[in-house]
């Protein structure tokens, strides 16, 4: 988990000529206070904490002189100047022209193929370069939706499928239609340890944040810990004795619930290092792939089914342990 309070070096893009001196005075009503409360109620559009960092750079000045504490009490008529720098947050949601794969695109609605390195939403850390910002490049109109029309996510490093939408009424309708499991959403993985048992596992785990590592997810006992219910159903496709080629059908969406529940069972993704996973061959980021995605239209009700087809790197980790990938289920073509 990042951090909440962002080092200022991370959040001020020094380089932007767009700084502003914001001049105010101290109220009747605020004498006596302390200074980082006053700030933060004249300048709510910055948390108090970051307030604090700028003050700490000595870009605040009370009554002409420089660098005051925190605490300092202010008195009515007291006059401070802040050096307001655009954040890198505060510039998140830009449009930038980004590479995207598009495999289905009709006025109200697209799929794409996001690739595994790309986040989705700007976060600490991620403020550009994001699924967010090549949607808003890509397309104007999409700053007129929330999020620009993204109604789920993949982690960073997992690869494949996502829908967007291009307005406010479909972005509802989809959000609605993932919540009532309208939205068919299959994975292929690579997991360590040959697979035993019957060829389909249903999976049903509680899922929540772990409690001895907060990095992390983890299987909980809901009635000790915070979590939510959760259900994958891992069907075996090939086997070697190095481990095992699955496909996984979400019932549900919780935070990494496919890396989650395969580790609980013994099957840890190849390159998921965050839960017991190691890379095999090319494969360093976790083995995950989004390869289909299947709905109704939520305007004209066709049934859309599309595909994904296998990255190279889950393609070079399959051969190296002499598995093959057969896409005989996926004709890597959409039905509309």
């Amino acid at each position: 988990m990042e951090s909440a309070s962002v080092d200022l070096a991370d959040e001020v893009d020094e380089s932007s000529p767009d700084a502003e001196l914001r001049t105010m005075t101290v109220g009747t009503a605020q004498h006596g206070v302390r200074l980082d409360r006053v700030l933060a109620e004249l300048v709510p559009e910055l948390s108090r904490s970051y307030l604090q960092q700028l003050m700490g750079q000595g870009l605040l000045s009370l009554n002409g002189k420089p660098t005051p504490k925190p605490a300092t009490k202010v008195k009515a008529g007291d006059v401070l100047v802040l050096e307001m720098r655009p954040t890198l947050q505060s510039q998140a949601f830009r449009p930038e022209i980004l590479p995207i794969d598009v495999v289905y695109e009709d006025e109200y609605l697209l799929v794409i193929n996001k690739p595994a390195g790309m986040v989705v939403h700007p976060a600490p850390g991620n403020w550009s370069g994001t699924l967010l910002n090549g949607l808003l490049g890509r397309d104007p109109k999409a700053a007129l939706v929330p999020r620009a029309g993204i109604v789920h996510r993949l982690d960073k490093d997992t690869s494949g499928l996502m829908v967007v939408a291009r307005d406010r009424s479909t972005m509802d309708a989809l959000v609605q239609m993932i919540a009532a499991r309208q939205v068919s959403r299959k994975y292929l993985a690579l997991g360590h340890r040959p697979w035993r048992g019957a060829d389909l596992r249903v999976v049903n785990a509680p899922i929540g944040r772990d409690p001895r590592n907060r990095l992390r997810m983890a299987v909980v006992d809901l009635t000790t810990h915070a979590g939510k219910t959760a259900q994958t159903d891992i069907r075996i496709l090939q086997r070697c004795d190095d481990g095992c080629w699955v496909e996984c059908t979400l019932h549900t969406g919780r935070t990494h619930q496919i890396r989650v529940h395969m580790a609980s069972i013994g099957h840890a993704l190849v390159g998921d290092l965050l839960y017991g996973g190691a890379p095999v061959d090319q494969m360093q980021r976790q083995a995950l792939h989004a390869y289909r995605l299947a709905f109704l239209h939520p305007v004209t009700g066709h049934e859309l089914v599309l595909f994904a087809p296998l990255p190279l790197d889950m393609q070079a980790a399959l051969s190296f342990w002499g598995l093959s990938y057969n896409p005989q289920h996926q004709d890597l073509e959409h039905r509309v």
